[in-house]
């Protein structure tokens, strides 16, 4: 028998971890499919199995007692996920949004079809045709790419064949942008729909580094555009649960479309300390067709900073240098062990002033991640 508060949750990372703790709040039951037994979450949700996620009788058994399955991440076969459907086991979001955010060739496509501004592109099969679409460009590979993995800053024919190599095949405009912007909606499969401020998002060698909530210094056009954008898009390809829409804005105020991701995303994790709903509870909700919560903030400003690997191996010590310092920071760890540029958290600080919150959190994330403080 299924209940209507269970969910299987494919992938282990910390999304799924996060999950989580708005599944306790809610009453909802969690399985997990895990890729390893001490993954990010497995090591807080008790029902877990590791197996698969290209395996269909693993994800069979993961769905098992639910009716409904969402994802840490967006990796699992279109296959699989029409055959759970017909099974009873309705992905959320569906296989037919989800190949969106799975194939970036697909994802151009369909939104030129919108009319949604994005850069140019092409698809490329040879270091001619790159040359042909212009120099310098970006180079991607169509699948699989995260966190600066799959992209290629390409200024040269000899970049090119490189990036060629590397399996890229997706050309891109290289966009002159003054920043980068995330806009987040979560929307139920009865049509609601909630969004969430337009963050700006920092990057550190093609990682998320910090996010600021909300983006200081845009314009409310520009910040209504991108909600609308991040609304008609998630109701023209059937998105449930979290969507987030990372945009550039250029110098002469346009805003495109850079990707976008069909679950809780990097640039929402502020809205744990910083909205009265956050994202993953959102997403739970709209998975199983809650009813959504409010995305309203609960200070001025939000920072979220995100911790890498660093000189810092032993970080549950560090948590208490960090709180003795920066007491009103809210830190979240991953379980994960330490590696140069890893993601292993996140801490958040929230307050009335930006520039105090900036130096707040900046603080708070050097003494977690390297032991001292900026500067």
């Amino acid at each position: 028998m299924t209940s209507p508060l269970s969910l299987a949750v494919i992938g282990g990372g910390q999304l799924a971890r996060m999950m989580q703790q708005a599944a306790i709040g809610l009453g909802v039951h969690i399985r997990l499919l895990a890729e390893a037994p001490d993954v990010s979450a497995a090591q807080v949700i008790p029902d877990h199995f590791v197996g698969d996620y290209t395996d269909i009788d693993d994800l069979r058994r993961a769905a098992e007692g639910s009716s409904v399955v969402t994802f840490d991440h967006e990796h699992v076969p279109p296959e699989h996920l029409r055959t759970l459907a017909a099974e009873g086991h309705m992905p959320r979001p569906g296989p037919g949004a989800l190949i969106h955010a799975q194939d970036k060739i697909t994802l151009r496509t369909r939104l030129d079809e919108l009319a949604v501004p994005s850069p140019r592109w092409a698809v490329v099969a040879s270091v001619d045709e790159v040359v042909a679409f212009g120099l310098p460009c970006v180079l991607k590979t169509p699948r699989g790419g995260y966190d600066g993995k799959g992209v290629w800053v390409v200024r040269s024919e000899s970049d090119a064949a490189e990036a060629l190599a590397g399996d890229a095949v997706l050309a891109e405009e290289l966009v002159d942008f003054r920043r980068e912007l995330s806009a987040q909606v979560a929307r139920r499969p009865a049509g609601e729909t909630v969004t969430y401020p337009v963050v700006e998002s920092r990057q550190e060698n093609g990682v998320c580094k910090e996010v600021i909530a909300p983006a200081p210094d845009l314009a409310d056009e520009l910040s209504q555009q991108a909600q609308q954008i991040a609304i008609e898009v998630a109701e023209a390809l059937d998105v449930t649960g979290m969507l987030a829409v990372e945009m550039f804005e250029t110098d002469d105020g346009r805003l495109l479309v850079n990707e976008f991701a069909m679950r809780p995303h990097n640039t929402g994790h502020w809205s744990i300390d910083g909205a009265a709903t956050s994202q993953f509870e959102n997403h739970l909700r709209g998975v199983l067709d809650l009813p959504l919560g409010p995305s309203t903030p609960s200070a001025a400003w939000s920072v979220m900073y995100n911790v890498l690997g660093g000189a810092i191996d032993d970080l549950e010590g560090q948590v208490g240098v960090v709180l003795a310092a920066v007491p009103e920071a809210h830190i979240h760890l991953y379980g994960k062990s330490v590696k140069a540029g890893r993601k292993v958290g996140h801490l958040t600080v929230t307050g009335d002033d930006l520039e105090t919150v900036l130096a707040r959190a900046r603080q708070a994330g050097a003494l977690l991640q390297d032991g001292s403080p900026i500067g």
